[in-house]
């Protein structure tokens, strides 16, 4: 678990950057895009790079190595931090755009992550380790949740230049710290170059049930945790005009809830096994959309709504991630990984991108509930599939 606590620490300065863009990213683009409406377009454009860069990063793993490439990502996000940095101080919307979509490609690296974590650990271990490797992972953007908003926050106001120029300066110094964090990492050579092409096609690899399932999983967490978690700010401070304090309270509270279960979801997974830890989080789903959400647009109401979601995400997606893990062979692991992130974070840039227009033409009870369906979709196939059990 040694090289696993390398990558949770890498992770907890990396994954600051998709933390304060989410925090950061639509009060800047509020204040220089051209209209309101556009304010969230540099966090949707972040996930759509994510999207884009899943598959190629993945095949850059398998041509150079995990170790390599986790390196130069921190490095190129270091270089995308700048570029954020450099946009604010000149007032430019368009490359704040272009910048939050570079650090969707370095994001789509940092996705990996979780993956390397897993062949970090005995093949023969089982789900509990893999579900243990994963979540400890995930610790480090717990770090990040906490302290990457409030440095972003102390650091605003740096040099006497525009506001939260200072933030992603601040920013580009943790990037450069997670590559030289990386370089403890052993490395492992890439696959022979015979394996490279072998194995199941990705069309062969979504025919089967086990590794179908997990993409489902996955992209429900992330479909419906990006769906509603992005419509909140534009509801609460635009529509029922609680105070920016108020509404970045919310999201830390959903961002703890993402990331806090990390602290438990070994153990989970040792008691309740997969199938388990997935029901529960699309239980704490149902919570948020059927019964908290669509009942009420109080503080409390948006407070533990998000919170549910966060949690809901979690389990789903670390459930979804042990599962995933099992359904395919060491020489298929890039090709796959590699759909499963094209498909997950695909789903997920279509769903941030209409998120801003589905809060104005529904209002947020009808956005919750729209979501019911896929999570319906995913309980069914769920409680239909053999899934390993606790041990």
């Amino acid at each position: 678990m040694r090289h696993v606590w390398t990558l949770t620490l890498a992770q907890a300065l990396a994954a600051c950057g998709t933390i304060m863009l989410v925090t950061f990213g639509g009060i800047v683009g509020a204040r220089l895009a051209p209209s309101p409406a556009l304010a969230t377009l540099p966090w949707s454009l972040s996930i759509v790079g994510l999207a884009a860069a899943s598959i190629p990063a993945a095949l850059l793993m398998q041509r150079h190595g995990r170790r390599r490439v986790l390196i130069a990502s921190a490095l190129f996000g270091c270089v995308a931090a700048l570029a954020c940095a450099f946009s604010i101080s000149q007032g430019s919307f368009i490359g704040l755009c272009l910048s939050a979509s570079l650090f969707g490609v370095h994001a789509s690296v940092v996705q990996q992550y979780r993956f390397a974590a897993t062949e970090l650990v005995s093949q023969d271990a089982g789900a509990e380790a893999t579900g243990k490797a994963v979540a400890t992972v995930m610790l480090g953007t717990l770090a990040a949740a906490i302290f990457g908003p409030l440095l972003g926050q102390q650091t605003r106001l740096w040099g006497g230049w525009p506001e939260y120029t200072g933030s992603f300066l601040a920013l580009a110094v943790l990037l450069a710290g997670a590559a030289s964090v990386l370089m403890r990492l052993p490395a492992t050579p890439p696959p022979p170059k015979a394996d490279r092409g072998s194995g199941r096609s990705a069309r062969q690899l979504l025919s089967i049930p086990g590794y179908r399932l997990a993409v489902l999983a996955a992209l429900s967490s992330y479909a419906v945790m990006s769906f509603i978690m992005t419509a909140t700010p534009i509801s609460m401070h635009v529509h029922d005009h609680h105070s920016g304090a108020i509404t970045s309270g919310v999201i830390t509270a959903h961002l703890l809830g993402m990331y806090l279960p990390s602290l438990a979801t070994p153990w989970l997974v040792a008691r309740l096994g997969v199938r388990g830890l997935m029901l529960a989080g699309l239980a704490a789903n149902f919570a948020c959309v059927g019964i908290v959400a669509a009942v009420g647009e109080g503080v409390t109401h948006y407070f533990v709504a998000l919170a549910l979601l966060g949690i809901g995400w979690n389990l789903l997606f670390v459930g979804a991630t042990t599962l995933l893990a099992g359904t395919f062979s060491d020489n298929e692991r890039f090709r796959a990984q590699g759909t499963n992130d094209f498909i997950v974070f695909g789903a997920q840039a279509v769903v941030s991108l209409l998120a801003g227009v589905a809060i104005e033409a529904l209002g947020w009870r009808t956005l919750n509930l729209v979501t019911l369906p896929l999570l319906l979709w995913t309980l069914w196939a769920v409680m239909r599939r053999d899934l390993p059990p606790a041990r």
